[in-house]
């Protein structure tokens, strides 16, 4: 089989490539089906040689022969479609040859790892709404000569471009408001601000750093490296967005803080460590069966099997790290509840005092709104009716004293029954003091000696 008539340049340079379908599998033969797709599913297609070559290549599933081989990466949309709808895509472009058993094992929800039609297929698809940004889906399929990947939205790094388009590889000049003036005069590649504060979230190269894989092995550890990037990505942010939220949080605004608890930041961003925490989870139980089918193999190299044990490290430490999070997230949350307690109490401390203050009040104008004779001060005089106030005032201490006896009787047959116990000691120690000498007086006139 022959290339491409141009040459192709060494660690990525793309050329076009123009060769007949071969291989066992057909070419996708329903061009209406794939006119039915929505343009938010994106699919990359690329051939290798096995050199350190890559080309793009036209949709059309095929298998590499020699030591090429094929890579085929279908991007679902990021938006609320059913499980059914990226099903239903992914039958549009990958059937034929793909079966219906291939379809279901790689959009499934859940964990999995095995052989299916003879194909090593792996998934680490996590349950949740597709448009979250913590709903990571990521599922391959595995042959000698072929890659056929399956994800969620865009993975960063996990394509290939031509190292010329690297911005990494430029000398930078970082555009700012206070240097208008200096920015034309300024030598070198001219970034924003915010693309700067993007590339500090990074932890890995562009995708024109990448290596161009050689082999199949190559490309598959290529494929859960940028995975295992891109959860690293999500928790570097979070750390990120938690730091900026302590950082107001020191400095003590009101308003700040109460948006935060009508907003549940907080409880909001440990539920998406949450969900965090069950994506590494995936990962930690697919990672080292794919590593265990892959050393059975011939085609996958010994290298690339230590990369992979260390990818489960790497995994394993993330884990860690997203638990400390979700530590600080839990004692920020309990900071900002017993912010919100001593609020509710400094409220409270205020009703309170003025209760203190009309409560006198009230019981004043209360006693002189009594409909009863002989009240002072009021001008009734008659002889019938004169001990009618005094009649209500014996009355209400009455209840008072009762009140009192209410609350009071507790404390004092609790007193009441701590003095008949410290009696009732104090007379049973006298009575074995006493026992105790008259035996002991005996025993010195009998010159015996004292049973203990």
């Amino acid at each position: 089989m022959e290339l491409a008539r141009e040459e192709p340049i060494a660690n990525g340079d793309v050329g076009e490539i123009d060769r007949e379908p071969t291989g066992e599998s057909l070419p996708h033969e329903n061009p209406a089906a794939l006119a039915r797709l929505p343009r938010m599913v994106r699919q990359k297609a690329y051939i290798f040689d096995g050199h350190g070559n890559y080309y793009n290549k036209e949709w059309v599933i095929t298998e590499g022969t020699g030591q090429e081989f094929c890579w085929y990466h279908v991007e679902l949309p990021r938006s609320n479609q059913k499980l059914t709808s990226s099903a239903q895509w992914l039958i549009d472009l990958l059937c034929p040859p793909l079966k219906l058993q291939d379809i279901l094992s790689l959009v499934s929800n859940g964990p999995f790892c095995g052989f299916v039609d003879g194909a090593l297929v792996f998934r680490v698809n996590s349950p949740g709404t597709p448009s979250s940004n913590f709903t990571f889906r990521l599922a391959a399929r595995v042959t000698e000569n072929s890659v056929i990947t399956v994800s969620l939205g865009h993975i960063p790094r996990v394509g290939f471009s031509p190292t010329s388009q690297s911005l990494l590889s430029e000398i930078p000049s970082v555009e700012s408001p206070y240097r208008r003036g200096t920015n034309k005069e300024a030598a070198g590649t001219l970034i924003k601000e915010h693309v700067l504060e993007f590339l500090l979230t990074m932890n890995h190269s562009e995708e024109a750093d990448n290596p161009v894989p050689k082999t199949v092995s190559n490309l598959v550890v290529h494929i859960l490296d940028t995975h295992v990037d891109h959860l690293q990505d999500t928790v570097t942010k979070l750390e990120m967005e938690l730091e900026a939220v302590e950082l107001d949080m020191d400095k003590g605004s009101f308003a700040l803080k109460k948006q935060m608890l009508d907003d549940r930041r907080f409880p909001k961003m440990h539920l998406n460590l949450q969900r965090l925490l069950q994506v590494i989870a995936h990962g930690e139980q697919v990672l080292p069966r794919v590593k265990e089918k892959c050393s059975t193999k011939g085609w996958f190299a010994s290298q690339d099997i230590n990369a992979s044990e260390e990818l489960i490290g790497r995994l394993r430490r993330l884990k860690e790290n997203v638990g400390f999070i979700a530590n600080r997230v839990t004692a920020i949350q309990a900071g900002l509840d017993s912010w919100q307690a001593e609020q509710i109490n400094r409220k409270l401390y205020y009703l309170s005092f003025l209760s203190i203050v009309f409560l006198p009040l009230s019981i004043i104008t209360g006693v002189f709104g009594m409909n009863v004779g002989g009240v002072p001060w009021t001008g009734q005089d008659d002889p019938e009716l004169k001990d009618g106030f005094q009649n209500v005032i014996l009355l209400c201490l009455g209840m008072l004293l009762l009140v009192l006896l209410c609350f009071l009787f507790p404390s004092a047959w609790a007193s009441f029954a701590s003095w008949r116990q410290r009696i009732a000691m104090k007379r049973s120690w006298s009575i074995n003091r006493k026992s105790f000498l008259k035996r002991t007086i005996g025993l010195q006139e009998r010159k015996g000696y004292l049973r203990i």
